[in-house]
């Protein structure tokens, strides 16, 4: 299961996490890079001072070029892309432009701070969410109202928003904490409105997670605006009353919180705390939860979850050692496919239970009638040891290698409290044991009309290739003829191999002393075929 995962770029880390997986009542997926591309580009403008706008892009910003692609933050490279359209250099103003100190941005500021000299001259650049930078900036009421009006349309389009602002001071401040109590009175430079659109696969992995049961759910630190475009876009919700603010979630005690999580499937402008209080308590609320995560302040939340998903591409070192699992592609749809993945696991290592069990039950059967019944035994104890070391494993092995077909994502996540022996799953197996038992008294009956030597040759050849038999029959729920033969080539290797063994003990003379059997005449071979 972990090699198949592998192979659709799931890397999982805990073997547990597997079994998980098929289990998953709710995933809870960040926006940005999972369910949109990462693809960001700069697509309104809304645009006051354009000169410091353009500085402020160039920067207020990390990313670099190495060998001749970006690195960094998409949101950051797609400004440099914006400032390449409009024919600026970004590269050549960071290298006459030179940064003093700065203030990273983190998720509860929301914006990022740099000090510059320009044209000696130093300036104070400041990029980030306007919910933070609008109470920092130098405007009247009508401004402000003006600017957030802008805001909220730019949002409605499923646009990511990102203000700018800045400050000319007369020194340079000494450390960082000066440099913050500079943020106020600041100019604003305008609003750029980003697209991020949705992956074209997230739609249909939305819908499948629907059909399985299985509730997604988006937690994102972008506006509630954006969070419910991009939401509605892909299917998680249908109205704009399922999508809350994190900042809601404070005014909740634990257990009102349970029943906000049930009404709410977005959440926009959460910071670490919020993560990881969803997800504590939608588990507190009997779910199993998977979560994924990128940043460093993920962790909590990543650890707090059954199973925690980082990010392959965008995660940090931090995040990917707090996960069970990491996604090679960062990509909402390959959950999906590792859910599919988990549950195959899970039904397989059942199905390979409920074919060793039957197939033990029958020869107990078997065995305990003649003994009863005050027959010869009808196995020897060598004939018992090539049962057991053909078919317990070689068909068992096979049925463990079934794919996953679709009909997985069309059930309802298994109940992790319920054990494999439950009663359906025991009535099953004795139905199965007593009807092999059955089948191999039948044959032991018609060998003993001419020996008892016959009667065990019969019996052994027919638990041997019914059980072989049973191989299909457990691979799944469905007739083999629906679920097809060259679906699963294993379960035919499985049955080549154990009925070419069979056929060299009962036809090669020379292994019958070894195996207490004798030669059968053509009637009797067909009675085994038939019964089996």
């Amino acid at each position: 299961g972990i090699s198949n995962l592998a192979k659709k770029k799931t890397i999982v880390k805990q073997m547990q996490a597997v079994e998980t997986l098929g289990a998953i009542d709710i995933i809870c997926s960040d926006k940005t890079g999972t369910i949109t591309q990462n693809k960001m580009t700069v697509k309104e403008e809304y645009v006051l001072d354009e000169n410091m706008l353009n500085y402020i892009c160039a920067l207020c910003n990390d990313a670099l070029i190495y060998k001749n692609k970006y690195v960094g933050d998409p949101t950051e490279t797609c400004l440099y892309d914006y400032l390449f359209d409009k024919k600026i250099n970004p590269f050549k103003l960071r290298k006459k432009c030179e940064r003093i100190l700065d203030i990273p941005f983190d998720s509860d500021r929301k914006m990022f701070t740099t000090l510059n000299k320009i044209d000696n001259d130093i300036y104070i650049l400041c990029k980030g969410s306007m919910d933070s930078l609008i109470e920092k900036m130098n405007l009247s009421i009508t401004e402000k109202q003006d600017a957030l009006d802008k805001v909220k349309i730019f949002s409605k389009n499923a646009l990511r928003t990102l203000g700018f602002a800045y400050k000319k001071i007369n020194y340079i401040p000494k450390d960082i904490k000066e440099l913050e109590k500079e943020e106020n009175n600041l100019f604003f430079a305008g609003i750029l409105g980003i697209i991020d659109p949705p992956r074209e696969s997230v739609k249909k992995s939305v819908l499948l997670c629907k059909n399985a049961g299985i509730r997604p759910i988006m937690i994102t630190g972008d506006s509630i605006d954006t969070a419910t475009a991009i939401a509605k876009d892909v299917g998680i919700i249908s109205n704009d009353d399922e999508a809350i603010l994190g900042s809601e979630l404070d005014k909740y005690n634990d257990k009102e919180l349970k029943n906000i999580v049930k009404r709410y499937s977005v959440y926009a402008r959460v910071n670490p705390t919020h993560k990881e209080r969803i997800v504590y308590t939608l588990q507190n609320s009997g779910k199993i939860v998977a979560m994924t995560g990128d940043g460093v302040n993920d962790a909590p939340a990543l650890k707090q979850s059954d199973i925690g998903v980082a990010m392959g591409i965008t995660g940090t070192e931090v995040s990917k050692d707090a996960a069970a699992m990491i996604l090679a592609d960062d990509n909402f749809a390959t959950i999906i496919k590792a859910v599919a993945n988990g549950r195959n696991v899970y039904r397989n290592i059942k199905n390979a239970v409920l074919y060793l069990l039957s197939g033990n039950t029958a020869a107990i059967f078997a065995v305990l009638y003649t003994s009863l019944m005050a027959l010869p035994v009808p196995f020897a104890p060598v004939q018992l040891l090539f049962i057991n070391l053909l078919t317990d494993s070689l068909p068992a092995l096979a049925i463990g290698m079934e794919p996953a077909d679709e009909g997985l994502l069309k059930e309802k996540p298994r109940d992790p409290k319920e054990g494999l022996m439950t009663k359906d799953f025991m009535i099953q197996m004795a139905a199965q044991g007593v009807l092999i038992a059955a089948v191999v008294i039948t044959a032991f009956y018609l060998g003993l009309r001419s020996s008892t030597a016959m009667a065990s040759t019969m019996a052994f050849s027919t638990l041997t290739l019914a059980r072989l038999f049973h191989g299909f029959n457990c691979r799944g729920k469905k007739s083999i003829f629906k679920l097809g033969f060259g679906t699963n080539p294993y379960s035919l290797y499985a049955f080549g191999a154990g009925a070419l063994l069979l056929g060299l003990v009962i036809f090669i003379p020379g292994l019958h002393r070894l195996f207490q059997v004798q030669s059968m005449p053509v009637v009797s071979l067909l009675q085994v075929a038939v019964l089996a």
